[in-house]
């Protein structure tokens, strides 16, 4: 995947409280955003798992804001793979403004076809290794 690039995410004034502040049910979209770009450079897309007979939805998602963020504000988000197991794939997010860290995150997936969970590893083993070498 070549050195670790963030994807980044500007705050668009409708995801903003009354407050000025970006609404905290927002992160986890930006989670996913970034969670599909970073699918994108593995060269594994979703659209790509999807026409292969795979999903991968959410069994849990984990966020602590740190500080807010705000309009126009350039949200930095690092993701990386933090576990993986023969059904589960954890990430972990660390969203930064300016370096400042404003939100830190976890999601976990596990892997379905035709509705039933699949081992990534047999089912899926081109799926396995390229995530297996971001390790």
């Amino acid at each position: 995947m070549g050195p670790a690039v963030p994807y980044v995410h500007e705050v668009r004034y409708y995801e903003c409280d009354r407050m000025g502040v970006t609404h905290h049910s927002n992160y986890a979209r930006i989670m996913e955003e970034a969670r599909i770009w970073w699918m994108d450079r593995l060269g594994y897309g979703y659209d790509r798992m999807e026409a292969e007979g795979i999903v991968s939805p959410v069994v849990s998602i984990s966020l602590n804001y740190k500080h807010t963020t705000t309009f126009k504000d350039l949200i930095e988000v690092e993701v990386k793979v933090a576990d993986m197991t023969e059904l589960k794939l954890s990430f972990s997010y660390v969203m930064r403004v300016g370096g400042k860290v404003v939100c830190t995150a976890t999601s976990t997936h596990c892997f379905l076809d035709a509705g039933r969970p699949v081992p990534l590893a047999d089912r899926f083993p081109e799926l396995y290794k390229a995530i297996l070498s971001t390790l």
